[in-house]
């Protein structure tokens, strides 16, 4: 395989698993609650500020985080590829190992027990870089390394679909799409933070049922992988809608 093959409808289940799995990471316990004070820094503009409307000059450092995050995701997915194209071979077995193993991580967040590094941070400091877009997009890659302990099952889910993929365009456009899914939620933040303010607080209340339906997408992505569920989705999105297989 050449790694570059045509993005193909078969992929929409997979990316559309992969957006929500980033807005349901946007949302978790270890990101929302530091949104506000991250943006307030990034843009050198205090939080009383913000929370005026004065919005202005957060865009744009804001933008240049998701794209320092962004960077990481994609090199990710791109190193994930590569392995699944190294592993083809026994590509059943990891299938199954990455689907058991991401379900256990749902367990874990619907609660039905609890894995003791999960709940912890592993945060990484980027310096004084505060109000300026290089230091926004320092922060960004600071902070797809460092907060890896809460988003990585999440994202290992997603990395384990990459690798499945074997191809490094299709692996890479899925953690693009997840990357996309937790980047556009500080973008709308950082430009609509007054508007906003009442959604984070009923996000913050409702921490607990975010982190349960976190767990069950794990369950889900886990059980697709262990049965070839994607498979047959792509399948029926290819007979209910023709169109699609024109992707491509």
């Amino acid at each position: 395989m050449s790694g570059f093959e045509i993005i193909d409808a078969s992929l929409l289940p997979a990316m559309a698993m992969a957006l929500l799995a980033g807005l349901i990471s946007f949302a978790s316990p270890c990101v929302l609650p530091i949104v506000p004070p991250y943006i307030a820094y990034m843009s050198g503009v205090s939080l009383n500020d913000l929370q005026a409307g004065k919005t202005a000059r957060a865009i744009l450092p804001a933008l240049f985080f998701v794209l320092g995050l962004s960077t990481v995701f994609l090199l990710l997915g791109a190193a994930a590829s590569a392995l699944g194209t190294v592993f083809l071979t026994y590509q059943g077995w990891f299938n199954t190992f990455a689907g058991v193993l991401v379900m256990v991580f749902g367990a874990h967040f619907v609660g039905v027990y609890r894995i003791g590094f999960l709940d912890r941070e592993a945060r990484m400091d980027a310096g004084d870089r505060g109000g300026s877009a290089f230091g926004a997009y320092v922060l960004g890659l600071a902070f797809a390394f460092g907060w890896t302990p809460c988003i990585g099952p999440v994202l290992g889910a997603i990395l384990s679909m990459a690798a499945s993929e074997s191809s490094l365009t299709r692996g890479t456009v899925l953690l693009g799409v997840y990357a996309i899914g937790l980047g556009l939620p500080f973008l709308a933040v950082a430009a609509f933070l007054p508007r906003m303010t009442g959604l984070m607080g009923w996000m913050k209340r409702h921490m607990e049922r975010i982190e349960r339906i976190m767990g069950l997408l794990l369950w889900t992505i886990g059980l697709l992988m262990l049965t070839g569920g994607f498979s047959a989705m792509s399948y029926w999105l290819l007979e209910t809608f023709p169109a699609l297989a024109t992707l491509g």
